[in-house]
């Protein structure tokens, strides 16, 4: 076990890496459920005095949930760029905890988007609930919110790219066999 750890986790950042593919989509899945739960118990309320508003509540309701996928992105882009998915590299632990400080960044961000912008969906919720005609100009108010989810995506893609190129960080490619693989 000991040996695992220093495997893992000393002599290389495989395990930061692991940590920090996990961490980013769980903590935005998290985040996109609690965003989607806010909104749509508002929803429902309106719903049940004007059912036909369905179609235009669907798409306030949904939106916090993009967060989950962008969290899903950025960890699958960890696992392709550092060997995780397609093969068996050796990740400096310099580069491992670094990929696991963006990703635990990049989840609270998608988290904390993904909360505020199920308030705000609530908003438009309420305005196309009074006044339907209204609802293509109230997706406005969380998509503005959803702004700063794709900007916190970018940046991670961006960073988590720089840090796995060959010249970046130190980091330099190699195919080592790893226990149970």
């Amino acid at each position: 076990m000991i040996e695992l750890l220093k495997l893992y986790f000393i002599q290389t950042g495989f395990g930061w890496v692991i940590i920090g593919a996990v961490f980013v989509v769980t903590v935005s899945c998290i985040g996109s459920a609690k965003g989607i739960l806010i909104s749509s118990s508002q929803a429902a309320g309106i719903l049940s005095e004007k059912p036909e508003l369905f179609g235009k509540m669907l798409v306030l309701m949904a939106l916090p949930g993009t967060q989950g996928f962008y969290g899903f992105i950025c960890a699958i882009m960890i696992a392709l760029r550092t060997g995780i998915i397609g093969g068996k590299l050796t990740i400096p632990t310099t580069v491992g905890v670094s990929i696991l400080l963006i990703a635990i960044c990049a989840g609270v961000v998608e988290y904390l988007t993904a909360v505020i912008q199920g308030k705000a969906a609530t908003s438009a919720i309420n305005l196309t609930g009074k006044q339907p005609e209204e609802g293509g100009r109230a997706i406005l108010i969380p998509a503005l919110v959803e702004t700063y989810a794709v900007i916190a995506l970018l940046i991670s893609i961006l960073l988590i790219t720089w840090l796995t190129r060959e010249g970046g960080l130190s980091y330099t490619p190699q195919t080592i066999p790893l226990p149970g693989f």
